[in-house]
């Protein structure tokens, strides 16, 4: 994961595509109010929130795990975007994982289209808003989530790999109301390789 901090400040998350790059999955206009309006307000809350918070030099995830209010949601959901918006390429056909995270999905759901079914299911199931995660423990083993609002499984000492964002805002340019399709449209640009590395980390 790539957080960068300057000067005692959080930085935006670097991405490997342009703004136009994840079309028609995540139009243009979705990303540039998503990623540009959105994740770049909580990124400038947070930073004003952290002089005198004694979270000055802290982590971004330790300050999820151990801060409460207004700076754990905008430490949330940076943390969540930042993991969201970096596990993206540009759209692919049948686009599936490989390697040892393929076998855990396939070991832990029974198949790829099992797992993606039951993620799917949690997350056009989970009431408002927030993230569904697929997430490991200290065994390794895989996990499915809902965490409501600026949750992140980093607070029951998971190791987060993969989230959809069920906030209306990741969506409703594109899809309207319909939650499910946006769902079942992101597998097509997920970066199995971004997964695989921080299943392997």
């Amino acid at each position: 994961m790539s957080i960068i901090q300057h000067d005692g400040k959080f930085l935006m998350p670097q991405l490997a595509y342009g703004a136009n790059d994840l079309s028609p999955v995540i139009s243009g206009e979705t990303f540039e109010y998503h990623y540009g309006k959105h994740l770049q307000a909580y990124v400038n809350n947070l930073n004003a929130a952290l002089h005198g918070s004694g979270f000055e030099n802290s982590t971004l995830e330790d300050i999820v795990r151990q801060s409460s209010g207004g700076i754990f949601n905008n430490a949330g959901q940076v943390l969540n975007h930042t993991l969201y918006f970096q596990q993206f390429k540009a759209p692919k056909e049948d686009n599936a994982p490989m390697g040892k995270i393929a076998a855990a999905i396939d070991s832990t759901f029974g198949s790829f289209d099992k797992f993606k079914a039951e993620f799917e299911a949690k997350g056009v199931s989970l009431f408002g808003s927030g993230w569904v995660w697929l997430s490991a423990d200290a065994n390794g083993k895989l996990v499915i989530t809902q965490e409501v609002n600026a949750g992140n499984p980093v607070t029951a000492n998971l190791r987060p790999l993969l989230t959809f964002d069920v906030w209306e805002h990741a969506y409703y340019i594109d899809y309207r109301n319909a939650r499910a399709g946006h769902l079942k449209a992101l597998w097509s640009i997920i970066d199995w390789k971004v997964i695989e590395e921080r299943f392997n980390s």
